[in-house]
């Protein structure tokens, strides 16, 4: 359960972001998704490599 303490003369739009960013670190909505469909070791093995290439060039671009 996540808790957010409203402090005193906060607006309630600051207090709103707050829980929605610790709501957003608990990663609950992105596990629900993932778990919506299955998907084999495999392949999303072969995901988490496309993805480490992808940041790997990324980062050789930004240093060049």
């Amino acid at each position: 359960m996540i808790i957010i303490n409203v402090k005193d003369g906060e607006s309630l739009d600051k207090a709103l972001k707050r829980f929605k960013k610790k709501f957003e670190k608990t990663g609950v909505l992105r596990e629900l998704r993932s778990r919506q469909a299955f998907e084999k070791k495999s392949v999303s093995r072969r995901h988490e490599i496309k993805h480490a290439i992808y940041k790997q060039n990324m980062n050789l671009e930004t240093t060049v």
